[in-house]
């Protein structure tokens, strides 16, 4: 091993040692609070997350939530509050939707939440969204983000232990430092319980797709306050795509604990682990300013091609109440992980578009990081106003190598490629030997203060500082460039009112700040990404306590920006500054008993508003201008018909382009799905879904010219759920 190599992993296992004594400084400087009597009893906008007190319908942040409508969140603020409390728009898609619509992709469940789209695969092998025009390859799992030296996690998630899947609208930078500022995604993982319950799906369905998933949860014996849950997924899926190998699976097992040993203290250890293999598929090529959809199972890789991910995952979290006043929260998570690809790449296609010129590559890739979390929630009175006050500090230490070489490969026909047919291969060299080191250490507060019945003035900031390293070895480049040290510092200010009961209205600032991570020729580490928005809103009960109407005006201003280099495949380009602005709505709840609805829609304009390379005016890539979706189903509540089910949806994709120069246009789409069901008691559940029922051939995911993820046809999918 080399010196570098042996410098940056004992900086990752040392650095996180520094964690124990920020964590006695931050208890000993709230230290005053401990000795303090509660001078009024928590409020019930704002409580402290998991606190397992039972507030009106016994809804919790971290717990489950019964039908379409979740009333409580905690990842706009850290804390457990109500949803009409949070300064920003935070849209909330709960357990219950993802088995009405039998969702087994991530992408599927974000469907239902307005200005949010897939934006690539990066060739089946992860999950990428555009939130509010702008991009994001990362998001967090209870709380936590993912690594942030990682451009993009190695593996798709699985939703069998997801209990609700959370979009944070925004720049999001004063609660979890980097982040895009188009919003952040948070996956609110199921929890153990006390009382025994376990469920079991079985699901099959077109191309022969066929997955178990299940999970168990109950009291630990011999242990007092102590339930375990085990959650899994396997999974076949060959899908529509002809790819002439094997089929795509992925496998994932989430054990996890959860302790009480009193009424003020709890204590969880949550593991998750993937295993992905699948073929590395790119989708299809644009020529000409369009994506031919002729064929949309056309391949032009290899059967031979191949792709391998795994992603591990290990948090520890504590939460001691101390008294009424003062909470005291401390969390470690853990990742690491690695994937492997052989595959031959897309690079050109001829002038005549007869054919399609490929290179072959070969990458391995590994990464690990360590972030830990030391928070305090003080609950308090101060001048004649209700404050509760968050203050935390987070220290995040994230590493990845990747290794590629590549070499030449036969073209192919553009429109009839032959796998196999030429199997010429030449030797491979090195690309690239990049590693990327990121060391950060970030402060913030919070401050959610009730000014008057019904009107919240939310302050916050944060001072992140950073020291990055960024070596990408080439053919031609072998120098080792210096650390950078990086500083910025995010506010935010809300103000939340609540006129009458129903109603709230809100406006707020908030700013982003996220290290570079992009790989740009020359190995030299670019500025800092900065953004900033301005939101106003609404959030009114149509139905109180069943049915919620959302709507927000934003306008985001995004600095330094990384974006595909148009001339060097593989690599970036910092652009200038990217403005989006738009409007959207969200509905979800239940009309009458037993009709249920979730639904968006959106308005977004994000372009290029400064730059020395791209075009100024060009729009942001796979950003559609109009958006819209709407699922709805009904359950006969009495009679005969009691326990049938039957719904259906309608997505709307308005026509994206393809790339930051918007070389190419892929079209707009309609995408209409149904499901009918039947559920015998709270037992068994047996259910129908067709995706796609007119058969409509669309482009998905536009990701750059050579990789866009054509829509599945129509699809049925049948499933079993056996519940205890």
């Amino acid at each position: 091993m080399s010196k570098l190599a042996v410098e940056l992993c004992c900086s990752t296992l040392l650095r996180p040692l520094v964690v124990l004594n920020i964590a006695a400084l931050l208890a000993i400087g709230v230290g005053p609070f401990s000795d303090a009597k509660a001078q009024t009893l928590p409020s019930e906008s704002a409580v402290v997350l998991s606190e397992l007190s039972v507030i009106g319908s016994g809804e919790r942040a971290s717990g489950p939530v019964t039908g379409y409508r979740a009333g409580r969140s905690a990842t706009s603020t850290r804390t457990d509050t109500a949803l009409r409390d949070s300064p920003q728009s935070v849209q909330v898609v709960p357990r219950d939707v993802l088995v009405d619509q039998q969702d087994v992709r991530l992408t599927d469940a974000l469907t239902n939440v307005s200005n949010v789209q897939p934006a690539g695969t990066i060739q089946g092998r992860s999950d990428t969204y555009v939130l509010r025009g702008f991009n994001t390859q990362t998001y967090a799992i209870d709380g936590v983000l993912l690594n942030p030296a990682n451009t993009f996690q190695p593996t798709q998630r699985d939703l069998a232990n997801v209990e609700r899947v959370e979009v944070l609208k925004g720049p999001t930078s004063v609660l979890y430092g980097r982040g895009d500022p188009g919003g952040l995604i948070n996956i609110v993982t199921r929890q153990p319980m006390l009382t025994p319950s376990a469920d079991l799906t079985l699901q099959g369905g077109s191309y022969a797709f066929r997955r178990l998933q299940g999970s168990v949860t109950g009291a630990v014996p011999g242990t007092e306050g102590l339930a375990a849950r085990f959650s899994f997924a396997t999974q076949e899926d060959p899908t529509f795509r002809d790819f002439g190998g094997p089929s795509n699976s992925r496998h994932f097992f989430a054990p996890s604990l959860l302790w009480t040993p009193d009424s003020s203290t709890r204590i969880s250890l949550n593991a998750e682990f993937s295993r992905q293999h699948s073929q590395y598929d790119e989708g299809l090529t644009a020529f000409q300013g369009r994506v031919p959809l002729d064929n949309i199972r056309r391949y032009y890789g290899e059967s031979w091609s191949r792709y391998y991910g795994e992603s591990n995952s290990i948090t520890l979290r504590a939460e001691h109440d101390v008294n009424e006043s003062l909470t005291l929260r401390q969390v470690i998570n853990g990742q690491w992980g690695q994937f492997d690809v052989f595959a031959t790449r897309a690079t050109g296609v001829s002038a005549n578009g007869a054919s399609l010129t490929r290179r072959l590559s070969e990458i391995e890739s590994i990464y690990n990081s360590i972030d830990s979390q030391t928070e305090a929630v003080a609950r308090f009175d101060l001048f004649g106003f209700r404050h509760t006050a968050l203050f935390g500090v987070e220290i995040v230490d994230g590493y990845r190598h990747p290794y590629s070489q590549q070499g030449t490969a036969s073209p192919v026909s553009f429109l009839n490629p032959i796998r196999g047919s030429i199997p010429q291969i030449g030797t491979l060299a090195l690309q690239s030997d990049l590693r990327q080191k990121l060391f950060m250490v970030g402060t913030y507060m919070q401050d959610q203060i009730e000014l008057a019945q019904g009107l919240q003035l939310v302050l916050g900031v944060r001072v992140d500082t950073a020291n990055q390293f960024y070596f990408q070895r080439t053919a031609t480049n072998n120098t080792v460039p210096p650390t950078q040290d990086v500083t910025g510092t995010s506010p935010r200010v809300g103000l939340v009112w609540r006129p009458i009961e129903p109603l709230t209205v809100y406006g707020s600032y908030t700013t982003s700040f996220t290290p570079q991570t992009a790989n740009v020729i020359g190995g030299l580490t670019p500025a800092p990404e900065t953004g900033e928005q301005v939101e106003i809103g609404t959030r009114v009960d149509l139905i109180p306590d069943r049915l919620t109407l959302s709507a927000a005006a934003f306008r985001i201003v995004r600095a330094n920006v990384a974006a595909a280099d148009p001339i060097n495949t593989g690599f970036s380009i910092i652009t200038g500054e990217q403005r989006s602005q738009g409007a959207e709505a969200d509905i979800a709840g239940e009309i009458l008993p037993g009709w249920r609805i979730i639904g968006g829609i959106g308005y977004v304009d994000a372009r290029v508003t400064q730059d020395t390379t791209i075009a100024i005016g060009n729009r942001l890539p796979a950003a559609p201008t109009f958006s819209t979706s709407l699922w709805s189903t009904y359950q006969f509540q009495n009679g005969p018909m009691r326990g049938w089910g039957f719904g259906g949806g309608v997505t709307y994709v308005g026509e994206r382009f393809g790339d930051i120069t918007n070389s190419y246009k892929v079209g707009a789409y309609a995408r209409l799905d149904a499901t009918l069901f039947y559920e015998i008691d709270p037992t068994w559940r047996f259910a129908v879904n067709g995706r796609n029922l007119t058969d409509r051939r669309y482009i998905e995911q536009p990701f750059n010219q050579f990789n866009n993820l054509p829509g599945a046809p129509l699809t049925v999918l049948a499933s079993v759920t056996a519940r205890y």
